[in-house]
């Protein structure tokens, strides 16, 4: 049997076949990945309600035993316990409900950020001004253009 007709009886293009696909589906462009599994994985986000049950959940537990049961059948992991314990303690739900990503800055300090840069450029742009003056008078002198003088002005 010829590659070719393989390749048709498995109902793959030729294209595909010669790109090293194995029949699972992995890495191969065009095809999808199996119906049963999301393409990213999205980071799972609790409520802060939600923590702070888990939290009075787990610390109304007595028996040994009984926490890692509450962890396990809620899916979760015992640092999560542990941060929540530590942020429902400093502040109860407002500290439950902190969100993860980059703090805003000061409206302040962006707008010292940007005179900086703003003065960064302008110094910069100074300076080339300077060279290209400089280069003015030397290229004047070999020429033996007079210039005129700025104190005239």
């Amino acid at each position: 049997m010829s590659r070719e007709s393989r390749v048709q009886e498995r109902g793959v293009s030729s294209e595909t076949a010669d790109s090293g696909d194995r029949g699972n589906g992995v890495g191969v462009p065009g095809r999808v990945p199996s119906a049963g599994r999301p393409a990213k994985p999205q980071r799972r986000q609790f409520s802060a309600e939600f923590k702070a049950r888990i939290v009075e959940e787990a610390d109304a537990c007595t028996q040994a035993g009984e926490v890692t049961a509450l962890l396990r059948r809620e899916g979760l992991y015992s640092l999560h316990l542990a941060n929540w314990r530590r942020h429902y303690r400093s502040g109860a739900a407002a500290g439950l409900a902190k969100r993860r990503g980059p703090k805003g800055k000061d409206s302040l300090v962006v707008e010292k950020e940007e005179l900086e840069r703003k003065v960064a450029r302008l110094e910069h742009r100074l300076w080339q001004a300077e060279k290209i003056i400089e280069a003015q008078k030397k290229l004047s002198e070999i020429l033996g253009i007079p210039m005129p003088d700025s104190s005239d002005q």
